[in-house]
């Protein structure tokens, strides 16, 4: 199988956030032109390609001499595998290992990486044709994903030309050790010259594509023991695909789905955030701001990709609640009453019930909303939470609205000074805050303040 260019765990969404942004922008490349300096590296490793290609033609002996029927046949399988992608982080797994095995052992070894390397540029062209493709990543499809040909082809035509058989399994072992070799390191090289991604994190990421390669394998050596009895042995290998075919579209129907809604529920969220902003211009200015702060505390405890997805929304939609409370409450001058207080302290509750009328990722989100208002001491609203039980992304916007509620003009009260308001953090660091996010607060803080 040939390979192509990666936590929030909702029982919603079964792809990762990070899988999700991976996806789309392996998508998105897909349809761009090549950079400059991909256009570099194309000519070296497509030329270092040609050259192998023509030794191995060369110099490989071989006395097959299939048909042009079979050799039609298994091309266009490759070409009709090549075309199935199964996204998988940062790559995509093809089911090609059922058509490259039989190929081992129906044509010529020393043609199999041009025949491969054909098959790939004819599944390209025709995804160009149909606007799927930029048509500049022909030769990149073929310079990056027709190299895994090349490993099984050197160590079976060391070994000699020989009819498939079990009690050759260690060299079939070898050949897709050498397979993966040559699959990984041309692509990791050239992905590390020029995107500077290091090749350990490529080989990380695409360990499960060449899993799926493994599995494949031997459905593959099946299918070649029937090709070397007949050339309509291949033709085993379609029904298989065409099922496969069924499995890639349902999966990509499910992914695009999963993207829509991402982008349903994000839309949902600022759609609420206006509302906010609608109702009481001082929350929802401060809302904003406080998701700035938020999310720059969530860089600096290097939080993931989901984590800091979730610290924006709960960070704009942390006050979504106040919308219930009356306004004459909410900007009243002056102290509140302890009933006043209390009516205040239900709009965690109150916007945990909105959100989780909207259901999905946003019930979720409610439930971290709700939490915004506790501290680390256990004293807070409205569970009394304490420490380790207050989810992260709750403790981050609870200490980054504190602050920036400290640092804003108040109906009954002008805002502190900078070090005012960075002190007060630190004298309630460790009971109502998180000393962790103090830390990250003051010292993020402290670096912009400076370079303001």
């Amino acid at each position: 199988m040939s390979t192509a260019a990666t936590a929030s765990g909702r029982p919603e969404s079964r792809l990762d956030v990070e899988v999700q942004r991976s996806i789309e922008e392996g998508r998105a490349r897909r349809l761009g032109e090549l950079a400059r300096g991909e256009r570099m590296s194309l000519l070296v490793s497509n030329a270092l390609f040609v050259a192998v290609v023509v030794a191995l033609a060369t110099l490989v002996p071989s006395d097959r001499s299939p048909s042009p029927a079979t050799v039609a046949l298994l091309v266009g399988a490759y070409v009709f595998a090549y075309r199935l992608e199964f996204e998988i982080n940062t790559g995509c797994a093809v089911p090609t290992q059922l058509v490259l095995v039989p190929m081992l052992f129906v044509l010529p070894l020393g043609v199999v990486p041009l025949a491969v390397a054909g098959s790939i540029a004819l599944a390209c062209l025709i995804d160009a044709v149909r606007g799927l493709m930029h048509p500049q990543r022909i030769l990149l499809q073929v310079g990056s994903n027709a190299w895994h040909a090349v490993g099984p082809v050197l160590v079976l035509g060391l070994a000699g030309e020989a009819p498939p058989e079990l009690g050759s399994w260690p060299l079939y072992v070898l050949a897709l050790l050498a397979q993966f070799a040559f699959d990984f390191a041309v692509p990791a090289l050239r992905e590390w010259a020029v995107l500077g991604v290091p090749p350990r994190l490529q080989l990380r990421q695409m360990a499960s594509v060449y899993l799926i390669d493994a599995g494949l394998a031997p459905v593959g050596l099946a299918i070649a023991y029937a090709a070397v009895e007949s050339s309509l042995g291949v033709a085993l290998a379609l029904p298989l695909i065409g099922l496969l075919a069924v499995f890639s579209r349902e999966r990509r129907v499910r992914i695009d789905s999963e993207l829509e809604l991402r982008d349903a529920y994000r839309g949902t969220v600022f759609l609420l955030g206006d509302v906010v902003e609608a109702d009481d211009d001082y929350t929802g200015a401060h809302s904003r701001d406080v998701v700035e702060l938020s999310l720059a505390v969530a860089e600096e405890l290097g939080l993931s990709v989901g984590e800091r997805r979730d610290t924006e929304f709960v960070a704009l939609l942390h006050d979504v609640g106040k919308v219930r409370i009356p306004n004459e409450i909410i900007n009243k001058p002056g102290r509140l009453t302890p009933e006043e207080r209390a009516i205040i302290e239900t709009h965690t509750v109150e916007g945990e019930r909105m959100l989780h009328r909207v259901g999905g990722l946003l019930g979720e989100i409610g439930r971290l909303v709700r939490s915004c208002h506790e501290r680390w001491d256990g004293t807070g609203y409205p569970d009394g939470l304490a420490g380790e039980q207050i989810p992260l992304v709750s403790r981050i916007v609870c200490c980054c609205d504190a602050f920036n509620a400290m640092t804003t003009d108040r109906s009954y009260r002008k805002a502190l000074p900078h070090e005012e308001a960075v002190a007060e953090l630190v004298r309630n660091r460790g009971t109502q805050f998180d000393p962790r996010v103090v830390d990250a607060l003051v010292g993020r803080t402290a670096r912009d303040h400076l370079a303001a």
